[in-house]
């Protein structure tokens, strides 16, 4: 039987999105180790609607 990874999928969300009152959300989907990364993860993305690189963070 095949070994379950550690690996996990997760949503980023980006953070300044929202607060712009710009329409629309700003996402990616990528993968994590649940077990080096425990926690929640969080990245400089480009937000296309914004036109710039943003904080994105993972959501649950």
């Amino acid at each position: 039987m095949a070994k379950k990874g550690n690996r996990v999928q997760i949503i980023l969300e980006c953070t300044e999105h929202k607060a712009s009152g710009v329409p629309g959300t700003s996402r990616y989907v990528t993968t994590k180790n649940k077990i080096t990364t425990p926690d929640r993860l969080a990245l400089m993305k480009f937000n296309a609607t914004l036109k710039k690189y943003t904080l994105h963070k993972e959501i649950k």
